[in-house]
């Protein structure tokens, strides 16, 4: 539902002879060109600028207040349209919201300049009184638009990012799904701490399932709406983060890297594959990894993937497994173990985030 405050906009599209349509600016012409014409007819119109959009039907639209600008717009390739308030007017209306913000109403969405129907549009969750009143009392002409949700900041569960449970701290493996749900990989001896489980930003959700010893894998399942599960993996101040491509495995001697949330991001090479590991207490886990990538406790559950190309550029990596365990430190150096992402993924009938 939209309600009118203040003056509406007033509109006239000019006529476009068939021949001007067919050269006409369009969506086809690209980012770039359309950038830099409406640049030209910011500067050339000056006060009488009124925005530019892209219509229905990909046409590029330019907004004036000068009726008398019309023959310049159509020459420079762009549809000609003539609106009340210019676009330096929007923007004070703008403004003027901007420095209403003390007390401003939890209903208050937020506002935004509708460029294509020359107004400010302030949206409401579901129409109510309090937010609508301090639309309305503003001091400029607005637009109410009702929205049924409140915005909300959404945030990611990044592998090598922390996670952490109710009795200790862990890494963030991989993320997967099935038909009904998302999930997060980690180490089973971490998810068998059970319980709700937070990630950076928040509550990700509770444990789902966990394995250890025998074999060392757990999920979370993720609840929370505001919870993003992007496939990658955080390189700390190694550089930028990678994205999953698949699951490949790499095989003896291959180089791998892994991420966690005490010592970051290291590499190292794969030096032997399907290894029973005795953790003591009766803790034996089979099919394991073993690497010479170093790890300390709080890595545990964080990503194991196919070491990146060097160069810059987004970097594609094929995803291994979840740190177990080992010995030794990242300043003397020391054998770590991980269990392979593809036995997870198999067993549990789940999918890999990934490009």
């Amino acid at each position: 539902m939209t309600v009118l405050i203040g003056a509406a906009a007033t509109v006239a599209t000019f006529a476009t002879p068939a021949s001007a349509a067919t050269s006409a600016l369009n969506e086809a012409a690209g980012p770039a060109t359309l950038a830099a014409a409406q640049q030209k007819l910011d500067t050339a119109l000056g006060a009488a600028f009124a925005g530019s959009w892209l219509d229905t039907n990909g046409r590029f639209v330019v907004g004036t207040t000068d009726a008398g600008r019309a023959a310049e717009i159509r020459a420079a390739g762009a549809i000609p349209k003539v609106m009340r308030h210019s676009t330096a007017e929007l923007r004070r209306f703008q403004s003027t919201l901007d420095g209403r913000t003390a007390g401003l109403p939890a209903s208050v969405a937020g506002w935004y300049v509708d460029v294509a129907a020359n107004d400010v549009v302030v949206s409401v969750v579901g129409g109510d009184a309090a937010g609508r009143a301090w639309a309305e009392n503003a001091g400029v002409p607005v637009r109410v638009e009702q929205v049924t949700s409140a915005p909300r900041p959404l945030w990611s569960v990044v592998g090598g990012q922390g996670l952490y449970f109710s009795g200790g701290a862990c890494s963030v493996g991989f993320n997967a799904y099935d038909d009904d749900d998302r999930y997060v990989i980690t180490a089973g001896h971490c998810t068998e701490l059970g319980g709700t489980v937070q990630g950076v930003d928040g509550t990700i959700g509770k444990v789902a399932e966990s394995s250890f010893p025998g074999n060392d894998y757990g999920t979370v399942r993720v609840t929370h709406s505001d919870v993003s599960t992007p496939p990658r993996v955080d390189r700390y101040e190694d550089g930028t983060d990678v994205r999953i491509e698949g699951a490949d495995v790499v095989g003896v001697g291959g180089r791998i890297c892994r991420s966690g949330i005490t010592t970051h991001w290291q590499c190292g090479r794969v030096e032997a594959l399907d290894q029973t590991v005795n953790y003591g207490n009766g803790n034996v886990v089979r099919g394991l990894t073993q690497t010479d990538a170093c790890a300390e406790p709080g890595d545990s559950g964080g990503s194991f993937v196919s070491r990146p190309s060097s160069g810059s550029g987004t970097k594609l990596v094929q995803a291994q497994g979840m740190t177990s365990g080992g010995s030794g430190n990242c300043r003397t150096g020391g054998t770590t173990f991980f269990q392979p992402v593809k036995e997870v993924l198999n067993r549990l009938d789940l999918k890999l985030e990934k490009d």
